[in-house]
This record gives structure tokens, sequence and C-alpha cells, in this order.
């Protein structure tokens, strides 16, 4: 870098003046003149004076290349985080509901990680407490279906078919279901504003039981409104 260096001597001290050209893109430019002032008012310090300028300029001019950064038209590499891919058995949870809603013409559910969790907690403790029967879920803020099965293995397929058996004593022009039938396992699954959906299951050995419960969210089953 060309540096313009001009020195000067009053009555009492010296001037230093240094202009530092740089470029830009459409013109050159000049920046503003540094002036750096010190007494020297005796032989000695006028010879201590002399010694100091090298340093001195040496210092300004490694300022004035710190200072200014080099134009550069790359643009930072942005990193994107892939969607981390779901557990198979999240998978076929959220498969058999959104199949059973396409036939019925509504929209999919997503999978909920908060939910997924909470029904997880649940279906822990009622295996350690509760050998595995139903969940009190009257104070639920989720919709909620579970599933208790006695002396076999229940798939997550296995467990929604179930609910969605319901869907053949469901009467949709009256929003009804035939007697001795829960319909509302079925209404839940298609339910038109569910949009959330967490399941988890839980095996008790010592029962030979299992329980399956799924959240939803916003809960369905409202009174007086159809699911779709």
């Amino acid at each position: 870098m060309k540096v313009r260096v001009a020195l000067w001597r009053t009555t009492s001290s010296y001037h230093l003046s240094i202009a530092r050209p740089h470029k830009s893109k459409s013109i050159n430019k000049v920046d503003p003149q540094l002036k750096i002032t010190w007494p020297c008012k005796n032989l000695a310090k006028e010879m201590a004076c002399y010694s100091l300028l090298p340093l001195l300029f040496l210092a300004l001019c490694h300022s004035s290349t710190r200072g200014a950064a080099p134009a550069s038209d790359h643009n930072p590499t942005q990193v994107t985080t892939a969607p981390v891919p779901l557990p198979n058995v999240a998978k076929e949870f959220l498969q058999s509901h959104n199949q059973a809603r396409a036939a019925v013409g509504v929209g999919p559910l997503k999978w909920s990680e908060m939910l997924a969790n909470a029904t997880s907690r649940l279906v822990r403790y009622q295996r350690n407490k509760m050998g595995c029967q139903f969940a009190n879920l009257s104070n639920s803020k989720y919709g909620a279906n579970q599933l208790w099965a006695s002396g076999m293995a229940v798939t997550p397929l296995m467990a929604v078919d179930h609910w969605v058996q319901e869907k053949n004593y469901y009467n949709h022009t009256n929003n009804s279901c035939a007697p001795s039938h829960r319909c509302g396992v079925y209404t839940q699954v298609v339910w038109r504003k569910s949009l959330e959906l967490g399941c988890a299951q839980a095996t008790c050995v010592k029962d030979q039981a299992s329980l399956t419960i799924c959240f939803y969210n916003p809960p369905g089953n409202i009174i007086g409104e159809s699911p779709y």
C-alpha cells in the first residue's frame, strides 16, 4: 500500500501527516490526513522523537490495514438442518390415521413430539403403577383414544384399525352412533379440526396386557359438532 508521509517542525513540536489512499469499485478515494503532534523542546527530546518516528509510522499503517476490510461479493454459506426422520412406530401411527382421514376427505395430521412425550409418560405411569389399566383422561386438555389388549402384541396399525372399525356404526348424516358402540374413538381419528398427533404404547409383562394411548390437538368430539 502506498502512503504519503509529511513531517514538519514548529518551534515546540513536530507534526506528522499520513495520507492513505484506497480503491473502491468506482473511484479512487484518499482518507483524510492523520495529524499527530507531540512536543520536543530540547535536543535530547528531539533525538528521542526522531527515533520514535519509524515505530509510529508502522503502527499507523498497521492500524490502517486492519481497519479496511476487503470488499467481497461472496455470500456466506447458509447452514440448513435436515428434519429428523420419524421412528417407524410414529410413522405407522401417523400413516394409519391419515389413511382413515383421507377416506372421508379430511387433511392429514402432523406428528407432535410434545404429544408423543406426554403419552409416553402416561403409559409408563399406567404400566408401572396401574397394571396397564385405562388412564383417567377426564381432565385432559387433549383429545384422546385408548386401547387395552390382553394376551397379544398390538402394533400401531392394529390399534388404529380397531378404532376405525367403529366407522361401521357411525351415521354421518345425523352425527349419531348405533347403540352399544363407541363411535367417538373413530370420530376423534377423523376430526377435521384436530391437527397434531402423538402416541405411545406400553406392555405389562406380568399382567400379559398392553396399553396404547394417542393424544390429539386440538381435541375433537365437541358436542353438537360434526367431525367433518
